[in-house]
């Protein structure tokens, strides 16, 4: 019988494209992912990665596995909780979904210390990326808002951080020396896209784009901040990230805020209406502004 834990983290892997960032993203070290996928592969008898790069990709096997074991994970996810709150006579479950580079920066001090709070509380930790919109119904969410769709119904909304973008580009490129790069002054670079799921980060951009009378040559699409900054490393291009998401950059490579317009994703957390006076719940929010307002200090 396949090990769902282990099924949870090689999702992981596949979502973020690395070993590293899976163990950033879940709080575990490298090593110990590393020792999850060989037992998994070992389990299934069957190759489910392969190197891409600097990074991991999935087979063709992996691929498949990956998309098949997300609905039962959910499922599985479900019949823990109702068993656990069945035998011990509580509530005492919250569903968390979070983008990556949320996850990166906030989520493990927010349920270190929630949990230690509330001992008996189960929290199940889900990326965005790897949640099927069937299922996608948490008790809360950090999730960047997109004005197109409007506000979700059933949960209470709260600002969380307005993340503005920087353009991440080599030292010895001519706008590297800049304090701020007007938007259209990108016309006519060879940009590297980071973002295969054409989300409403991705978007924040081309609509700055479109409002100064251009769209991005992409000339390499890549899945994820991470990687898009390595081909920048690589001469590839430039790419535009969102503050957040950049994290220590590479030798040889500088950020630089864009101006007129400054494109900006506005981060928020959803909680469940019906959740509105659970003390997990409000205490999980009071921890994540918390975290924010910490690393104030890189948002000028």
């Amino acid at each position: 019988m396949l090990d769902a834990h282990r099924l949870r983290i090689f999702r992981a892997v596949v979502a973020s494209g690395s070993v590293n960032r899976a163990a950033a993203n879940l709080g575990y070290t490298p090593s110990a992912i590393s020792q999850h996928l060989g037992v998994l592969q070992r389990e299934t008898g069957l190759r489910l990665l392969e190197r891409d790069g600097r990074g991991i990709t999935p087979t063709v096997t992996g691929r498949l596995l990956a998309d098949e074991a997300a609905a039962v994970l959910e499922r599985l996810a479900a019949l823990e909780s109702m068993v656990a709150d069945l035998r011990e006579g509580r509530v005492g479950s919250l569903a968390v979904n979070y983008f990556a580079s949320a996850g990166a920066a906030w989520i493990p001090p927010v349920v270190a210390t929630l949990t230690r709070e509330f001992p008996e509380l189960r929290v199940d930790l889900r990326l965005i990326e790897l949640v099927d919109d069937q299922h996608a119904t948490p008790d809360l969410e950090i999730f960047v808002r997109d004005s197109a769709s409007g506000p979700p119904r059933g949960y209470d909304v709260r600002p969380v951080l307005d993340d503005p973008y920087l353009v991440v580009l080599p030292a010895s490129h001519r706008l590297a020396a800049r304090d701020a790069v007007p938007l259209r002054e990108l016309a006519d670079e060879a940009w590297v896209d980071n973002d295969y799921g054409r989300g409403p980060c991705r978007q924040v951009v081309l609509d700055a784009c479109t409002s100064v009378g251009f769209s991005p040559g992409f000339q390499v699409e890549t899945p994820d901040y991470p990687t898009a900054i390595s081909f920048v490393a690589a001469g590839i291009g430039i790419t535009v990230v969102p503050r957040l998401g950049i994290g220590t950059l590479p030798t040889g490579l500088v950020a630089v805020p864009i101006v007129d317009p400054s494109p900006i994703r506005h981060i928020a957390v959803r909680v469940r209406e019906s959740l509105r006076d659970n003390p997990a719940a409000r205490r999980f929010v009071d921890l994540l502004l918390d975290q924010v307002r910490v690393g104030s200090v890189q948002y000028p």
